[in-house]
């Protein structure tokens, strides 16, 4: 008997809810992720230094990860369905989420390609102050913008777009409870956007980050809501 598409959509948006957060909850126990990003260069290098191949690893998990929303996104966005009933919606969404997808794949790689020969320059025994010093600047301003600016804001305006986009199909749809997780959830993880734009500014960003955090829990929510929806299409069909 042949699998039915809307359960192996169902089944996908439920595992990647699930994925995404593996990565994230080992870094947070390892590496002290994401308050670490904060801290001074450094201190940020020495530790990743210390985490050896398996921080590595796990960073190219994490991104992985985030690539994986690019298929997703567009199988759940481009059904018949939603491309006879809203074709300029489905396409918006399935534009947004792949680029999301790859804007945050990018931003995660930093630390899989780039990072490690900082750290492994600025905790070689004996390194002159220059190339502590020197090392340290270049992750500044590789965090910056691969970090900050690429991966969290853009990658993470992106996700709340494509999140809305796809929650406002779902409310057409008759899936209100659905909708109105994806609506909080692309609401949260836009406010966390403006983290980076406060540092920027030289202001606290402790408040934004608390909705970013908020933003992921509720993105895991919805993904497993969405996912529901899809077996539920499979079982009533």
């Amino acid at each position: 008997m042949p699998i039915s598409p809307n359960r192996v959509l169902g089944l996908s948006a439920i595992a990647l809810a699930i994925l995404f957060n593996m990565p994230y909850a080992i870094l947070a126990s390892t590496f002290d992720y994401p308050d670490i990003l904060r801290r001074p260069a450094g201190e940020v290098l020495d530790a990743f230094a210390a985490g050896g191949a398996g921080l590595i690893l796990t960073w190219h998990a994490f991104a992985l990860a985030a690539l994986a929303l690019i298929p997703l996104t567009l199988a759940l966005s481009l059904t018949p369905s939603r491309m006879a009933r809203a074709p300029g919606l489905a396409v918006s969404a399935a534009v947004l989420g792949a680029l999301a997808g790859l804007a945050q794949a990018i931003g995660l790689w930093r630390w899989v390609f780039v990072i490690p020969q900082l750290a492994r320059a600025h905790a070689m025994p004996g390194a002159p102050s220059e190339v502590m010093r020197s090392t340290e600047a270049m992750f500044e301003m590789l965090n910056s913008y691969g970090g900050v600016a690429i991966g969290e804001h853009l990658g993470q305006l992106l996700t709340a777009l494509f999140v809305l986009t796809l929650a406002r199909l779902q409310l057409s749809e008759g899936a209100r409870i659905t909708a109105l997780a994806g609506f909080s959830t692309a609401a949260a993880i836009s406010f966390g956007t403006t983290e980076g734009l406060a540092l920027a500014l030289g202001r606290s960003g402790d408040l934004f980050a608390l909705g970013t955090i908020a933003g992921f829990l509720g993105l895991t929510l919805w993904l497993i809501l969405t996912g529901i929806g899809h077996l539920r299409g499979t079982a009533r069909r």
